[in-house]
C-alpha cells in the first residue's frame, strides 16, 4: 500500500519525534520542520499529501505560513494550537485551514482529522447529471451549478468547493430559512467534516467573499435562532 506523506511544521521537537513514531505503523511517512519560512517552502514543494501545521512558530507564525500556502496551494492543512481562543481557531478556518486541533490532543483524534483532511482532497467529484441545473441570478450574483463558478458584478468569486455548497443550498432556498442541521445535510453528502457551531465560520467568511454587511444584508440573513436565509428580492429584500 501506498504511504501517505505528511508535512510536519513545529518547533517542538518532543512532539514531532512522538507524532512520527505513531503515525509511522499507520502507513504515514512524516517529515518534521521546525520554521516557518522551511515549513512554507517544503509544504510548496508537492512532496506531500497533508501539512500539520503549528500556529506559534520561532520565524513566521502558522497563520502567515498558511496565508502563502493558500496563494499557491489547496494542500490540506491542519493546524495545530496550543492556545485555546476560539477566535484562532476561526482565524485558521477563515484563511484556508481544513481543519484544527488544540495541542492537547489524542493520537486517536490526530490521527482521524488526518484522515479526514486527506480523504477529502482525494476524492473524485461526483458525475454531472445528464440533465445540467439550469444557473442560479439574483440581479448582480450568478450562480452555475454544472460548472460549479459564481459571478458577481461580472466578476467570478474564488469559493473553496464547501462555500460554493453553502451558498448553492441557500439559493436554491431562496427565501426560506434554512438551519444549521438542514445546512449540514446539503453539504453532507460530499464528506466534508463540518460541525454545527463551524457552520457559521463559513458563512461569516462566505459573506466576506460575497461584500455582505450581516447588518444590511444583501444575500444572507441571519435569523435568530433559526438559521439562514437567502435573500432574492429587491434591495435585499426575500419575496
Amino acid at each position: 500500500m501506498e504511504r501517505t506523506k505528511i508535512l510536519l511544521v513545529d518547533d517542538d521537537r518532543k512532539l514531532c519525534r512522538l507524532v512520527e513514531e505513531y503515525l509511522a505503523p499507520m502507513g504515514y511517512d512524516v517529515t518534521s520542520v521546525f520554521t516557518g519560512q522551511h515549513g512554507l517552502a517544503q509544504a510548496l514543494s508537492g512532496d506531500y499529501q497533508a501539512v500539520i501545521l503549528d500556529v506559534m512558530l520561532p520565524d513566521l507564525d502558522g497563520f502567515e505560513v498558511l496565508k502563502r500556502l493558500r496563494r499557491e496551494s489547496n494542500l490540506p492543512v491542519l493546524m495545530l494550537t496550543s492556545r485555546g481562543d476560539e477566535t484562532d481557531r476561526i482565524v485558521g478556518l477563515e484563511i484556508g485551514a481544513d481543519d484544527y486541533l488544540p495541542k492537547t490532543f489524542s493520537s486517536r483524534e490526530l490521527l482521524a482529522r488526518l484522515r479526514a483532511v486527506t480523504r477529502r482532497a482525494t476524492q473524485t467529484p461526483p458525475p454531472p447529471s445528464a440533465k445540467a441545473e439550469r444557473p442560479l441570478v439574483f440581479a448582480e450574483l450568478r450562480i452555475e451549478p454544472s460548472s460549479r463558478t459564481v459571478i458577481l458584478r461580472d466578476a467570478p468569486l474564488e469559493l473553496t468547493p464547501l462555500e460554493f455548497d453553502l451558498l448553492l443550498a441557500l439559493a436554491r432556498a431562496a427565501g426560506r430559512v434554512l438551519t444549521r442541521d438542514q445546512l449540514l445535510d446539503a453539504v453532507a453528502g460530499r464528506d466534508y467534516e463540518v460541525f454545527d457551531r463551524s457552520i457559521d465560520v463559513h458563512i461569516s467568511y462566505l459573506r466576506r467573499k460575497l461584500g455582505d454587511d450581516p447588518k444590511e444584508p444583501r444575500f444572507i440573513k441571519t435569523v435568530r435562532a433559526a438559521g439562514y436565509m437567502f435573500l432574492d428580492g429587491p434591495a435585499g429584500e426575500a419575496r
